[in-house]
């Protein structure tokens, strides 16, 4: 199942990350494809607040991953951009994968081999190179995140009839 969603602005990129992170359960994953500034941390800062979590976010470039505990569920970002020559074999990911959070990970395509056969894709575009307007593409892959997908829709569909 896919479909997608023209964003306006960033207050919409952090409404649709909140309402991804208010129906985000334990071992979900998440992946992020975009380019750099395509807004993958902002949405991943949404999913933060859907989960409760008030810690700032930071995008973990630097780092690989950041651990946010203080919410409904933890929350796990993870940078994998750095391991493109390396993939993730030997990061111990699967505890990430199959723990008690919600992992969303920037730059999957390093790590293919390691990534659970389910997940929910998310791909980001802009629409220009200074625009704010971008194109969220989602991709279930699985039953679970096929039925999240649908009920995440609903949610975004409910807000555009509540501004008209």
């Amino acid at each position: 199942m896919a479909f997608s969603i023209e964003i306006k602005n960033e207050e919409d990129t952090m409404f649709l990350g909140e309402k991804l992170g208010e129906l985000a359960a334990p071992n979900d994953v998440i992946l992020l494809e975009g380019d750099l500034g395509a807004g993958k941390t902002t949405f991943t800062k949404g999913i933060a607040r859907g989960l409760g979590i008030e810690q700032i976010i930071k995008s973990p470039t630097y780092t690989l991953i950041r651990e946010y505990t203080k919410g409904r569920i933890p929350l796990y970002h993870l940078d994998v951009y750095r391991l493109e020559e390396a993939g993730g074999e030997e990061l111990g990911l699967e505890e990430y994968f199959y723990g008690d959070g919600v992992s969303v990970i920037e730059w999957s395509k390093f790590i293919k081999e390691e990534l659970p056969k389910e997940f929910l894709q998310i791909e980001i575009s802009r629409s220009g190179e200074f625009s704010r307007e971008r194109t969220f593409k989602m991709i279930a892959e699985g039953n679970h995140y096929e039925k999240l997908l649908h009920e995440w829709k609903r949610k975004w569909e409910e807000r555009k009839i509540y501004e008209n």
